[in-house]
């Protein structure tokens, strides 16, 4: 089962409401549990190789503030012009490829088609995410080594 199959099932299963899936194969075992609160999966007994699965939860609505609430729409309107780049999957955010390495990209830097802007850890497998397009990088959307959700904005970028 690859990566992009977990995800469809995963994003079947967030969208049918169901709670707890099990499926188990010769090959693989996979236990997919949603909590309301986000907590995290029970771990599964192996029996071939396991895989865990992050469990997608229901959004947490956040206690809004009067000075949040003005700074987060006025952004909105200026990055109309901007192509976000976003995360093909679940997994964790990595701006370089190891701690002593320098960042891929940072704000300013200019990006082409198939630069590779960041790696997403997911199932101890390390993907490097490659730019779309050709333009410079504006925002960066999410802070190093945080968890990432499949199709989340991880880069704004402008255009050439």
């Amino acid at each position: 089962m690859s990566t992009k199959d977990i995800q469809q099932l995963i994003d079947f299963i967030s969208q049918s409401g169901l709670d707890e899936v099990n499926i188990e194969t010769t090959d693989l075992k996979i236990s997919v549990k949603r909590y309301g609160q986000g907590a995290p999966i029970a771990p599964v007994a192996p029996a071939a190789p396991v895989v865990a699965v992050p469990a997608v939860a229901a959004p947490v609505a956040s206690t809004p503030t009067a000075a949040a609430a003005p700074a987060v729409s006025a952004p909105k309107a200026d990055t109309s012009n901007y192509i976000t780049i976003k995360s093909p999957m679940i997994g964790t955010f990595y701006r370089s490829a190891n701690p002593e390495s320098p960042m891929f990209v940072e704000v300013g830097d200019s990006v082409t088609e198939g630069k590779v802007v960041c790696i997403i850890e997911a199932m101890k497998l390390f993907n490097e995410i490659e730019s779309e397009v050709s333009g410079r990088i504006v925002k960066i959307l999410v802070e190093n080594a945080t968890p990432v959700e499949y199709d989340q904005p991880l880069f704004l970028v402008e255009p050439i």
